[in-house]
Protein backbone atom coordinates (compact mmCIF):
# COMPACT_ATOMS: atom_id res chain seq x y z
CA UNK A 1 0.00 0.00 0.00
CA UNK A 2 1.28 3.43 -1.07
CA UNK A 3 1.70 5.67 2.05
CA UNK A 4 -0.14 9.24 1.98
CA UNK A 5 2.24 12.12 2.48
CA UNK A 6 0.79 14.62 4.55
CA UNK A 7 2.93 18.16 4.98
CA UNK A 8 1.69 20.86 7.34
CA UNK A 9 2.94 24.59 7.42
CA UNK A 10 3.09 27.49 9.23
CA UNK A 11 5.76 29.93 9.35
CA UNK A 12 8.62 29.17 11.77
CA UNK A 13 7.59 25.42 12.37
CA UNK A 14 7.61 26.04 16.11
CA UNK A 15 4.10 26.47 16.94
CA UNK A 16 0.85 25.21 14.86
CA UNK A 17 2.07 22.95 11.96
CA UNK A 18 4.34 20.89 14.73
CA UNK A 19 1.02 20.42 16.39
CA UNK A 20 -0.61 19.68 13.85
CA UNK A 21 1.95 16.57 12.49
CA UNK A 22 1.31 15.89 16.27
CA UNK A 23 -2.38 16.17 16.27
CA UNK A 24 -2.70 13.88 12.77
CA UNK A 25 0.03 11.24 13.73
CA UNK A 26 -1.91 10.53 17.10
CA UNK A 27 -5.14 10.45 15.55
CA UNK A 28 -3.90 7.89 12.49
CA UNK A 29 -2.19 6.13 15.64
CA UNK A 30 -5.39 5.67 17.40
CA UNK A 31 -7.27 5.03 14.27
CA UNK A 32 -5.02 2.41 13.56
CA UNK A 33 -4.11 4.02 10.27
CA UNK A 34 -0.27 5.24 11.07
CA UNK A 35 0.69 2.67 8.80
CA UNK A 36 -1.24 4.42 5.53
CA UNK A 37 0.48 7.77 6.35
CA UNK A 38 4.01 9.57 6.44
CA UNK A 39 3.42 13.02 8.38
CA UNK A 40 5.69 15.98 8.56
CA UNK A 41 5.55 19.53 9.00
CA UNK A 42 7.44 22.78 7.86
CA UNK A 43 7.95 26.19 8.17
CA UNK A 44 7.82 28.81 5.32
CA UNK A 45 10.81 30.51 7.06
CA UNK A 46 13.69 29.28 8.79
CA UNK A 47 14.41 31.26 11.63
CA UNK A 48 14.32 28.25 13.58
CA UNK A 49 15.60 25.86 11.78
CA UNK A 50 17.02 22.58 14.03
CA UNK A 51 14.85 23.65 16.99
CA UNK A 52 12.46 21.85 18.84
CA UNK A 53 8.39 23.10 19.05
CA UNK A 54 7.97 25.97 21.20
CA UNK A 55 7.71 25.09 24.99
CA UNK A 56 4.16 26.11 25.04
CA UNK A 57 3.15 23.94 22.20
CA UNK A 58 4.76 21.22 23.76
CA UNK A 59 2.78 21.53 26.90
CA UNK A 60 -0.44 22.13 25.13
CA UNK A 61 0.15 18.68 22.96
CA UNK A 62 1.52 17.05 26.50
CA UNK A 63 -1.86 17.94 28.32
CA UNK A 64 -3.30 15.80 25.83
CA UNK A 65 -1.24 13.03 26.08
CA UNK A 66 0.73 13.69 22.67
CA UNK A 67 4.88 13.83 22.83
CA UNK A 68 6.08 16.59 19.99
CA UNK A 69 9.35 17.19 21.93
CA UNK A 70 11.46 15.39 19.59
CA UNK A 71 10.06 17.25 16.70
CA UNK A 72 12.44 19.89 15.14
CA UNK A 73 11.92 22.71 12.58
CA UNK A 74 12.73 22.97 9.47
CA UNK A 75 11.98 25.19 6.42
CA UNK A 76 9.84 23.44 3.22
CA UNK A 77 12.65 22.58 0.12
CA UNK A 78 11.48 22.58 -3.12
CA UNK A 79 11.73 18.86 -2.91
CA UNK A 80 8.68 18.67 -0.72
CA UNK A 81 6.23 20.08 -3.47
CA UNK A 82 6.76 16.76 -5.16
CA UNK A 83 7.10 14.42 -2.28
CA UNK A 84 4.32 15.19 0.08
CA UNK A 85 0.45 14.53 -1.46
CA UNK A 86 -1.47 17.08 0.48
CA UNK A 87 0.52 20.15 1.79
CA UNK A 88 -1.32 22.30 4.35
CA UNK A 89 -0.87 25.77 5.24
CA UNK A 90 -2.33 27.17 8.56
CA UNK A 91 -2.70 30.77 7.21
CA UNK A 92 -3.17 32.86 4.15
CA UNK A 93 -0.20 34.13 4.31
CA UNK A 94 1.97 31.02 4.27
CA UNK A 95 -0.37 29.27 1.66
CA UNK A 96 0.70 32.59 -0.34
CA UNK A 97 4.21 32.33 0.40
CA UNK A 98 3.86 28.66 -0.46
CA UNK A 99 2.44 29.09 -3.77
CA UNK A 100 5.73 32.10 -4.05
CA UNK A 101 7.79 29.29 -3.70
CA UNK A 102 5.98 25.76 -5.06
CA UNK A 103 6.12 24.54 -9.28
CA UNK A 104 2.67 25.03 -10.69
CA UNK A 105 2.03 20.97 -11.37
CA UNK A 106 1.81 21.35 -6.91
CA UNK A 107 -0.78 23.87 -7.18
CA UNK A 108 -3.13 21.34 -6.70
CA UNK A 109 -1.23 19.86 -3.42
CA UNK A 110 -1.48 23.08 -1.75
CA UNK A 111 -4.52 23.71 0.43
CA UNK A 112 -5.27 25.92 3.64
CA UNK A 113 -5.56 23.20 6.39
CA UNK A 114 -9.58 24.58 7.53
CA UNK A 115 -10.56 24.70 3.59
CA UNK A 116 -9.82 21.38 2.98
CA UNK A 117 -10.71 19.99 7.16
CA UNK A 118 -13.61 22.14 7.86
CA UNK A 119 -14.76 23.48 5.06
CA UNK A 120 -13.83 27.04 6.49
CA UNK A 121 -11.46 29.62 5.23
CA UNK A 122 -10.39 30.83 8.56
CA UNK A 123 -6.89 31.03 9.39
CA UNK A 124 -5.15 28.49 12.32
CA UNK A 125 -4.04 32.21 14.59
CA UNK A 126 -0.48 32.03 15.36
CA UNK A 127 -0.07 32.08 19.01
CA UNK A 128 3.54 32.94 19.80
CA UNK A 129 2.80 36.07 21.17
CA UNK A 130 0.14 35.04 23.09
CA UNK A 131 0.17 33.19 26.29
CA UNK A 132 -0.46 29.36 27.00
CA UNK A 133 -4.93 29.94 26.66
CA UNK A 134 -3.40 31.19 22.52
CA UNK A 135 -1.52 27.73 22.48
CA UNK A 136 -4.80 25.91 23.72
CA UNK A 137 -7.08 27.41 21.83
CA UNK A 138 -4.80 26.72 18.63
CA UNK A 139 -4.33 23.18 19.94
CA UNK A 140 -8.77 22.50 19.79
CA UNK A 141 -9.15 24.30 16.31
CA UNK A 142 -5.84 21.82 14.87
CA UNK A 143 -7.71 18.62 17.21
CA UNK A 144 -11.13 19.77 15.20
CA UNK A 145 -9.87 20.25 12.02
CA UNK A 146 -7.22 17.08 11.72
CA UNK A 147 -10.43 14.80 13.84
CA UNK A 148 -12.35 16.11 10.36
CA UNK A 149 -9.61 15.54 7.90
CA UNK A 150 -8.37 11.97 8.75
CA UNK A 151 -11.80 10.43 7.74
CA UNK A 152 -11.84 12.00 4.44
CA UNK A 153 -7.60 11.92 3.84
CA UNK A 154 -7.77 8.80 1.71
CA UNK A 155 -10.01 9.64 -0.56
CA UNK A 156 -8.68 13.30 -0.93
CA UNK A 157 -5.50 11.64 -1.51
CA UNK A 158 -6.95 8.69 -4.07
CA UNK A 159 -8.40 11.86 -5.76
CA UNK A 160 -5.43 13.90 -6.41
Amino acid sequence: MDRHRVLFVCAGNICRSPLAEGIFRHLANEAGRADEFEIDSAGTGGWHQGEPPDRRSIAAAAGHGIDISGQRARRVVSADFGRFDLILAMDQDNLKNLRKTAPAEAFGRLHLFNTLALGSNKDIPDPYYGDREDFEAVYTMLLAGCSALLPKAGKLLRGS
